[in-house]
């Protein structure tokens, strides 16, 4: 019984310290949040506009998030439509529309929205990234779509980038009725990227990142101002994304009006979401473009997320790196690879 008590009470002491650490960690004043301007961006994937494209908004638990919605000119239809949203911390005025336009002008509609907390949609706090909320929204757009009567609804198709090309694979793998999904350079697995980040940057660093992260977590639960960090920063700095050549491809990526900050609880989270796990579930087609020398969503997630969709994968390799496919040549062959594919599935 003795033996039992005394690890009853080192347990009971091990907690009540941890306890300790998060409530100074959460609370302590003076605890600095990083800045890291981007680059000025030169709109290399933001020039290109339309003039039908219109402003609409749908809402998600009484939150009103903001989108475009494209239609092709010529409606003799309903027609079939392309959801799309962005990336980590990623919104709509990204680049996205560089992508939209080209689907217009194939013929498909094309609704593209910011998450909750980000860009122009609400949401407080502001810049929060939290990925079942995501999915939420992703969710409530295809129902959105589904909605609209110049649409299909037999024919919504998911497109995906970065870590939403994570999101449209759990999102089919939950809506069966999705027609087909394009995904590119795709974050399939929080702990394969976690580990190839780990390498880079060490432990040491990655304990300094956590304490980050759990400072904005605890201030949550007392609804204090949140905790925030860059979400892309130089290689060594105190950011998300540190991994080189992330600063310049978001800086190339990015509007002026871009918001470099995102609340450091998703360093809690990340590691944790493996979209790659509901590859199994998923019964329509997927077009996979994978960067073979990407060193933030590894190419191996991708391969495993081929060979569990099975005979519902169209896979293309690239030899490039992360950022590459949205520009210059990658970017024309990977828009050219997914109007054939949705050509074949729409």
């Amino acid at each position: 019984m003795k033996i039992i008590k005394k690890i009853f009470i080192g347990i009971v002491t091990i907690i009540c310290l941890f306890a300790l650490y998060l409530l100074i960690v959460g609370l302590i004043p003076g605890f600095p949040e990083p800045r890291q301007p981007l680059l000025q961006s030169s709109g290399a994937v933001t020039s290109e506009s339309s003039a039908s494209r219109k402003d609409v908004i749908f809402s998600v638990n009484d939150t009103a998030l903001s989108a475009w919605l494209y239609m092709p000119e010529k409606l003799s239809a309903p027609v079939p439509c392309i959801v799309m949203g962005h990336g980590f911390g990623g919104t709509k005025d990204m680049g996205l529309e560089t992508y939209a336009i080209r689907f217009q002008k194939a013929g498909y509609a094309v609704l593209a929205f910011d998450y909750r907390h980000l860009g122009k949609s609400e949401g407080e706090p502001r810049q929060l990234v939290w990925i079942p909320y995501q999915l939420e929204d992703y969710a409530a757009a295809i129902k959105y779509a589904r909605g609209l009567k110049q649409i299909d609804p037999s024919k919504i198709a998911l497109w995906g980038t970065s870590m939403s090309g994570g999101h449209v694979i759990v999102a089919a793998a939950k809506d069966n009725k999705v027609a087909c999904v394009s995904a590119q350079c795709p974050g399939l697995d929080g702990r394969a990227s976690g580990e190839m980040i780990l390498e880079k940057i060490g432990f040491g660093f990655a304990l300094k990142m956590m304490v980050h992260g759990q400072r904005d977590l605890v201030r949550s639960w007392f609804g204090l101002s949140p905790h925030k960090i860059p979400i892309v920063g130089k290689p060594g700095s105190i950011a998300c994304l540190t991994t080189p050549g992330a600063f310049n491809g978001y800086s190339k990526l990015t509007p002026s009006s871009f918001i470099n900050e995102v609340c450091a609880r998703i360093i809690i989270r990340g590691d944790k979401y493996r979209p790659v796990t509901y590859a199994k579930d998923i019964t329509c087609p997927v077009l996979l473009l994978v960067c073979e020398k990407d060193n933030i969503a590894p190419a191996s997630a991708a391969r495993e997320t081929e060979k569990l969709l099975g005979k519902y994968a169209e896979a293309i390799y690239y030899p490039i790196g992360h950022f590459d496919i949205y520009t210059g040549e990658y970017l024309e062959k990977s828009l050219n690879a997914q109007l054939a594919f949705f050509k074949k599935y729409l």
